[in-house]
């Protein structure tokens, strides 16, 4: 379809075309409408006129007009696919980038959040040892408690120790 071709117009067809306007703006012609055939390009010659292929006699004097090859249609499409095929590359980075943000944005959520609810200075339960010690002991001899004493006393000095410190930190 890359098909070029040349068309020469003489000095005679030209002066025709200006005496045709001259006299349509007197008379105001309808104009048929040109039949448009992209295929098969045909050059139009006014009747009486054999100088306007540049067939005339000496003369004449031609131009050669050079008219621009059609793009095929394939093209037009072959552009469209490329600017798709970027703007789809071009979005699915937008997503990679979205999703890095998602998670960098939620760690650090995450990061505050600990951070606020976080006990300052959170001490050990004290005595702690000493009380799951006399519960195991309280759940291995039901029947018999008496053989968990000695811890229940451990618990109780243990006990006794942190009020005295508490009381005299005050």
């Amino acid at each position: 379809m890359d098909e070029s071709f040349t068309v020469q117009i003489s000095s005679n067809l030209v002066k025709k075309l200006l005496d045709d306007g001259e006299t349509e703006k007197v008379k105001k012609k309808t104009r048929k409408p040109r039949q448009k055939n992209p295929q098969q390009p045909q050059a139009q010659q006014l009747p009486g006129d054999s100088d306007a292929l540049g067939v005339g006699g000496p003369s004449s004097t031609a131009w050669p007009i050079q008219l621009p090859s059609h793009k095929p249609p394939n093209s037009n499409l072959e552009a469209m696919r490329s600017v798709l095929e970027e703007s789809e590359k071009v979005v699915e980075r937008l997503h990679k980038n979205e999703e890095n943000m998602l998670q960098e944005v939620t760690e650090r959520a995450k990061d505050l959040h600990d951070k606020e609810f976080e006990l300052p200075n959170s001490k050990p339960i004290p005595c702690l040892d000493e009380k799951n010690a006399c519960l195991n002991c309280y759940k291995e001899h039901i029947n018999d408690p008496l053989k968990c004493a000695q811890l229940v006393r451990y618990f109780a000095n243990c006990a006794r120790t942190v009020r005295r410190q508490v009381g005299h930190g005050n």
